[in-house]
């Protein structure tokens, strides 16, 4: 199989060194998300296109490899091709018509064609030929230009000519490597998984610190978003995932702030927390999920207060964003099932929320805040890549068993993302009866309360990190009926 990857239009106007570097990176990021599947894989291409190649046939792991190649930033198409040296006329017919003659079967259709390099033709001779070949040589119900039920899609790139399976959207932006990293303040729900996710497809190296308010099992489903996002969308390099203990903060600001006054205190010490966490990893600036005007601690006059207090660099993507938009982009990008199965913890409820902060009124305020305790949410902060978070209650002292092979009376409950499960159903080995359950994690904690509990039940996710992390969370709670299923 061979895939044309195009690049995303920005970066095809950059200079000519500019632009060689982003076609270097993103080869590179291909390759790095796409190796699982075929160690020998090609990647080569220096200008305007990218080809991959795969001697890999399996429809399965090639859709599975398409779907890669549509999250990774940078990409703005890419397509299914068949690539031949390039042939005369009659031979373009031929091998059109070899690929699409049953397609056309009854359908109406239409030819296009684009050319790059010196040819002793135009690119419209070549869509009448072959599309005036096809209209004879074809059952198709004939031509038509304008909104034609199948697209004959064909590419001439100087000595070679390439017949279009299928094209299908990547997510454009700029490859991931290309610009600076950024430090995401991540919560989990809709607006913060968005931002986030903007970064990525910015081609931002991000990273994410989670605020830990006091909610275990808030904090267990924050992780879950962000290693969904960082599996989904930037694999291709590490990623850090900083929780900082801030319950202690929350505490001191119930105790001696003014109630009117609490949200933007709240917010002013996540930032300073933040804007230290991202000193430490060198990074310059910091993002949220802020909105203008969304809720009372998003109007102009208390984020400048807000902002006021980091050295870093503040980007808030979604600014002018309204809701709707933010939940659109959230189920468009599969974190929409996260954000509305994401417990709630409200830590800080002011009965009339200040809207428009004086900065005199709130330093008068943070006088009289402890800032050891401060200091020692940061000293406390936990600082872990993004793979090591399933490692977290196995620290505590939870073993979660790991099996290959599966009991005759077990349940196997499949936790992978509905978008994962159209791609690969799950198969078991050895072609075992047991029971296959399909529940998403995000709604297994909810679920698994509600299951025989006489049953031994294996969780099973492609990779084993979702299934370790929500086994060793669910025998934390005192389940000892779960596993985890390894079928690689």
């Amino acid at each position: 199989m061979l895939f044309l990857v195009k690049l995303f239009p920005e970066i095809t106007i950059k200079s000519r060194p500019v632009r060689r570097r982003f076609v270097r990176q993103l080869r590179k990021n291909i390759r790095s998300v796409l190796r699982e599947f075929d160690d020998d894989l090609s990647v080569t291409g220096e200008w305007d296109s990218i080809e991959v190649e795969t001697e890999v046939s399996d429809p399965v792991i090639l859709a599975q490899m398409s779907e890669r190649l549509g999250c990774t930033p940078g990409i703005a198409k890419y397509l299914e091709v068949e690539k031949f040296p390039l042939p005369d006329m009659d031979g373009m017919f031929e091998l059109t018509k070899e690929f699409y003659a049953e397609r056309l079967e009854g359908k109406m259709f239409a030819v296009r064609c684009k050319r790059s390099g010196r040819h002793p033709f135009k690119s419209v001779d070549v869509e009448k030929y072959v599309g005036g070949g096809l209209n004879q040589h074809t059952g198709a119900a004939g031509v038509k230009l304008k909104d034609p039920d199948v697209t004959v899609a064909l590419e001439i790139r100087d000595d070679f000519f390439f017949v279009v399976r299928d094209q299908k959207k990547g997510i454009g932006g700029f490859p991931l490597g290309c610009q600076d990293s950024v430090l995401s303040l991540i919560s989990g729900g809709f607006d913060s998984s968005v931002s986030s996710y903007l970064c990525i497809k910015r081609g931002l190296q991000t990273h994410y610190c989670f605020f830990n308010l006091g909610g275990r099992a808030h904090e267990l489903a924050v992780k879950e978003v962000a290693l969904f996002l960082w599996m989904k969308y930037h694999s291709s390099h590490r990623v850090k995932f900083i929780s900082v203990p801030f319950e202690g903060v929350v505490e001191e600001i119930l105790n001696v702030v003014d109630n009117s006054q609490m949200g933007v205190v709240l917010k002013r010490m996540m930032l300073r927390a933040a804007d230290k966490v991202a000193a430490e990893l060198n990074i310059e600036a910091v993002v949220t999920g802020d909105s203008v005007a969304q809720v009372s601690s998003q109007t102009l006059p208390n984020m400048a207060v807000i902002d006021a207090v980091s050295e870093s660099l503040v980007l808030r993507p979604l600014v002018t964003s309204d809701k709707q938009d933010i939940i659109d982009i959230s189920r468009r990008i599969g974190t929409e099932d996260f954000s509305k199965n994401i417990p709630e913890y409200c830590a800080v409820i002011s009965d009339k929320p200040t809207t428009r902060a004086r900065m005199h009124r709130i330093e008068k305020e943070e006088s009289q805040f402890n800032f050891e305790v401060f200091d020692e949410a940061i000293k406390n902060a936990r600082h872990q890549l993004i793979t090591d978070v399933v490692d977290d209650v196995a620290e505590e002292g939870v073993e979660v068993q790991v099996l290959t092979e599966i009991p005759d009376s077990a349940v196997v409950i499949d936790i992978r993302h509905p978008n994962e499960l159209e791609l690969k159903a799950l198969t078991l080995a050895g072609n075992a009866a047991n029971e296959i359950l399909q529940i998403p994690f995000y709604e297994l904690r909810s679920g698994f309360d509600q299951l025989d509990k006489s049953c031994q039940y294996l969780l099973y996710c492609e990779k084993g990190m979702m299934s370790r992390l929500h086994a060793a969370n669910l025998m934390d709670e005192g389940f000892q009926n779960v596993a985890v299923l390894d079928q690689k």
